[in-house]
């Protein structure tokens, strides 16, 4: 059985269960936390960052960029990158905005002061509310640019739905799972994650619900 080790508020762990949804192929998901990693984690991969997947012929992938190429590759039938070179190009490119640039100036330093000062025994716990205004102040400058690409294309590289659409949900659902965002302010890159939390890929992930950090209340509804 394939297996994916995550966690649920990882966003990178979110586009690899993503990615495989799409795909059709079915994975045993290994529950990890980030700042504690097992083991077994660590048999698959001595950084112990996540996620890590296993595939049924027993070869291990670990990194964002790695398991989507690995999946494209490996099971091509559903195709998520593109069709000729300057759509993957494309997708591609937007991938790896959403994985390294909303990454650093968004992604990580809410996950820093909302999850990882909670749970981690590394981190400094006081709180830094600068660090939040800041990141919540960029925030708006990604989903403008969101905005922008949907005013202008079906999907945010193009006229299909891609792994950049998969990579930039990933990211955006665990703030939207923390209740960072207010949608009302951006109602075309609204309309295009409402599009996201309707396909059947991406509902295992609104089921996601750990007791110790509530979802946002609107944040499982398709019509939020």
């Amino acid at each position: 059985m394939r297996k994916l080790y995550h966690y649920p508020l990882c966003g990178f762990s979110r586009a690899a269960r993503f990615l495989l949804a799409e795909k059709r192929l079915d994975c045993a998901l290994v529950y990890e936390t980030p700042w504690t990693p097992s083991d077994a984690l660590l048999d698959q991969n001595l950084f112990g960052t996540l996620p890590v997947l296993i595939d049924i012929n027993g070869v291990s992938v670990f990194g964002n960029s790695a398991i989507r190429e690995y999946l494209n590759e490996t099971y091509p039938e559903i195709e998520m990158i593109g069709v000729d070179h300057v759509q993957r190009a494309e997708v591609r490119r937007l991938a790896d905005w959403f994985d390294i640039v909303f990454y650093r100036d968004v992604y990580f330093p809410l996950i820093r002061e909302k999850i990882l000062k909670r749970f981690s025994k590394d981190i400094d716990k006081v709180p830094d509310p600068a660090s939040v205004r800041s990141a919540c102040s960029r925030l708006s400058t990604h989903m403008d640019y969101v905005s922008w690409l949907i005013d202008r294309r079906n999907w945010l590289a193009g006229k299909d739905f891609s792994i950049a659409d998969i990579h930039a949900a990933s990211l955006i659902s665990v703030l939207d799972y923390l209740g960072v965002i207010v949608w009302d302010k951006y109602e075309v890159a609204k309309s295009w994650y409402a599009k996201i939390k309707s396909r059947p890929g991406f509902r295992s992930i609104l089921s996601d619900n750990l007791p110790q950090v509530p979802p946002a209340p609107e944040y499982s509804n398709p019509d939020f």
